[in-house]
C-alpha cells in the first residue's frame, strides 16, 4: 500500500518481528512448508498481514523487477521469434528448391510447430505448477536453440518436418511461461507494458531477423544459404541460455536480486491490489471446472483463433508475398524490416492509448479495422502497382499489435493460479489451431496472389470484431454482478479498479477509499483480505473485470 510520502518513516516494515519458528517460513529461500501453502499470503502474515512501502520504495523495487524479470524475457522472446521466422527468411533463399519441397509441405512445416505445441502445451501448462519456472524456461530455450541448430543438416521434407516438430515442443512452454511470470511480479496497471515490453522485442526479431539473414544470406562457401541461417540463428539462442538461467527468478520469495526480507515483502504486498493470488502448489480441480463454464473462456479462445489464423498464413508466406511483387531475393528480405518497425510503432501506440483512456476493447477494435482494409485491397490491385502493394502489404502488418493487447486484456480478467493456467492453455489450443490452419489456406496453386489465405483472414478479422463487442458488454455485465455481491456482504459496491491507475491516481484514491471504509468501520486491509487467496475472479467479490 504506497503512500504519497517519499519520506515516510515505515516503522511497521523496519520493525517486522518474523518467527520463523512459529509459520515455517524460512525468508532467505522462501520455503514453504505444505503443498497448500499460498507463498504471499503466508510471508505477508508472517509480518503481520501486510506492510507500508514508499513511491520510492516502490520505484526502487520495481526497477529491479524490470532489469532481472523483464530484460531475459524480452530477449528469450527475441530470440524464439528469430528461431520459429527462421523458415520464412530460409524460403526466400529458395529452401523449397533446395530440399525438393512440393505441394503443400511447406505450408506444413509452418503448421506442424503448432500441432506440436497444441499436444504439449497442457503438459507445459501443469510444469508451470509443478516445476520452478526459470529452470523450465532455460531448459526448453536450450532444447529450440539446438533443434534450430541441427535444422540446417535436413536435406528433405522428412528432416525438416522432424526438427519443426521438436521445435513446436519446446517453444510450447514459453509464452504461457511468460504471462505466468508477469502476473506473478507486476500489478495490473504495470503489466501492459511489460507484456508490450515482450511484444516489443517480438517484433524486434522481425526487424532484426530480415538483416541477420540478409548478411547470412552472402555465405556460398561449403553449406547454402538456408542453412547458414538455421545454424546462425540456433547458435546464437544457445549462447543466451546461461544469461537468462542466472538472472531469472522462480518467485518473488526467492528473487536473488531481492536481498533483504524487507525487499521480498514489498515485492508481494506490491500485488495485493491484483486481488489474482501470487503462485498456489496446489491444481485445483474446481478451477478447472469453473474455465469450462465460463462464457469468457469460449469467447477468448474464438478470439485468440481469428487472430492466430492470419497470423500464421502471413508469417509464413509473407516473404513469398512480397516476392511476388517483383522483387528480387535480397530486396524481398529487406522489404520484410518494416514490418517489425511497424509492429513496434502499433503496440506503442496501442497500449498508450489503453492506460490513457483505461480501456483496451476499442483500442483493440481499432487496430483490427486496417488489416481488413489492407487485404481487401491487396486482392483489387493489379501486379503492375508494387509500389500501392507494399503499401498494403504494410498496412496488414497492423495486426501485430492485435494479439499482445488481447493477452494483456484476457490475463488481466482471470484469478486463480490454476483457472489462469488452465484458462491461458484453453486458449492457446485455439491459438495454436488458428496457427495450423493460417498457413494451408495459402494455396500452393495461387502463387502469387493467395487470395484464398486473404479471403480467409479477412473473414477472422471481422468475426473478430464482433466477439471483441460482445466480450466488452459481457464483462460489464460482470461487474454489475460483483457490486451486488459485495452489497450483499456489507461491502462498497462502487469500487475503482486500482491496478489500471497510475501510482499518482491510485494514491489519490486510496486516500479517497479509505475515509469511505472508515464510515463503514472498516479497513483498506479487510476490504482487500482475500487479496492473495488462491481464489478464482467469480470467487473473489473484490475482483473487478477490466472492459
Amino acid at each position: 500500500m504506497a503512500t504519497e510520502h517519499k519520506d515516510l518513516e515505515v516503522s511497521q516494515l523496519e520493525n517486522v518481528a518474523v518467527d520463523e519458528k512459529n509459520v515455517g517460513i524460512d525468508l532467505k529461500t522462501g520455503h514453504l512448508p505444505g503443498k497448500n501453502a499460498e507463498e504471499a499470503a503466508r510471508i505477508l502474515e508472517a509480518a503481520g498481514g501486510g506492510i507500508e512501502y514508499t513511491l520510492a520504495d516502490n520505484k526502487r523495487i520495481l526497477r529491479k523487477i524490470d532489469l532481472f524479470v523483464c530484460v531475459p524475457m524480452c530477449l528469450t522472446y527475441l530470440l524464439q521469434q528469430l528461431d520459429k521466422s527462421s523458415l520464412s527468411y530460409a524460403a526466400v533463399f529458395d529452401l523449397q528448391t533446395d530440399t525438393h519441397l512440393v505441394g503443400t509441405q511447406y505450408a506444413w512445416l509452418t503448421s506442424v510447430v503448432y500441432c506440436a505445441q497444441l499436444v504439449c502445451q497442457p503438459l507445459s501448462s501443469y510444469a508451470l505448477i509443478a516445476f520452478p519456472v526459470k529452470y523450465w524456461v532455460a531448459f526448453n530455450m536450450a532444447g529450440w536453440a539446438i533443434v534450430t541448430a541441427c535444422t540446417s543438416a535436413a536435406k528433405n521434407f522428412t528432416g525438416l518436418v522432424i526438427c519443426r516438430l521438436l521445435l513446436g515442443m519446446f517453444e510450447a512452454t514459453i509464452l504461457p511461461s511468460f504471462i505466468f511470470i508477469t502476473q506473478m511480479w507486476w500489478t495490473r496497471r504495470e503489466q501492459s507494458y511489460r507484456t508490450i515490453a515482450v511484444q516489443v522485442a517480438n517484433s524486434g526479431a522481425v526487424f532484426i531477423g530480415p538483416l541477420l539473414s540478409y548478411g547470412v544470406g552472402h555465405i556460398n562457401k561449403g553449406i547454402l544459404p538456408y542453412q547458414a541461417i538455421f545454424l546462425f540463428l540456433g547458435c546464437l539462442c544457445l549462447a543466451a541460455v546461461p544469461y537468462v538461467l542466472w538472472s531469472l527468478p522462480n518467485s518473488p520469495t526467492d528473487a536473488r536480486f531481492l536481498k533483504t526480507d524487507q525487499d521480498r515483502l514489498i515485492a508481494i504486498e506490491r500485488l495485493r491490489e491484483n486481488n489474482t493470488g501470487i503462485k498456489s502448489n496446489k491444481w485445483q480441480w474446481s478451477h478447472v471446472k469453473e474455465v469450462f463454464l465460463d462464457p469468457k473462456s469460449y469467447m477468448w479462445a474464438g478470439m485468440y483463433f481469428c487472430t492466430a489464423c492470419p497470423s500464421g498464413g502471413i508469417g509464413a508466406f509473407g516473404g513469398l508475398i512480397t516476392k511476388g511483387f517483383g522483387f528480387d531475393t535480397f530486396t524481398t528480405i529487406l522489404m520484410q524490416m518494416p514490418t517489425g518497425a511497424i509492429g513496434i510503432l502499433t503496440l506503442l501506440i496501442g497500449i498508450y492509448f489503453t492506460n490513457r483512456f483505461k480501456t483496451r476493447w476499442l483500442v483493440i477494435l481499432c487496430i483490427v479495422l486496417p488489416p481488413i482494409a489492407g487485404a481487401v485491397a491487396l486482392t483489387q490491385v493489379g501486379r503492375n502497382e508494387p509500389g500501392v502493394l507494399i503499401g498494403c502489404y504494410y498496412v496488414i502488418w497492423l495486426y501485430g499489435g492485435i494479439q499482445p493487447l488481447l493477452y494483456t486484456w484476457a490475463n488481466s480478467n482471470a484469478g486463480g493460479t490454476t483457472k489462469r493456467v488452465v484458462t491461458f492453455a484453453f486458449m492457446f489450443a485455439f491459438q495454436c489451431t488458428g496457427n495450423i490452419v493460417g498457413p494451408q489456406v495459402y494455396l500452393t496453386k495461387e502463387a502469387p496472389y493467395y487470395h484464398t489465405g486473404l479471403y480467409v483472414d479477412i473473414g477472422c478479422w471481422s468475426v473478430l470484431c464482433l466477439l471483441i463487442i460482445t466480450m466488452r458488454f459481457y464483462l460489464s455485465y460482470l461487474n454489475r454482478k460483483q457490486e451486488a455481491k459485495r452489497v450483499a456482504m456489507g461491502l462498497p459496491a462502487d469500487l475503482k479498479d486500482m491496478s489500471i491507475m497510475s501510482h499518482e491516481e491510485a494514491d489519490a484514491y486510496k486516500q479517497e477509499l479509505t475515509a469511505m471504509l472508515a464510515q463503514k468501520g472498516m479497513t483498506e486491509a479487510q476490504l482487500f483480505e482475500n487479496a492473495f487467496d488462491d481464489l478464482t475472479d467469480k470467487q473473489n467479490p473484490m475482483f473487478m473485470y477490466i472492459l
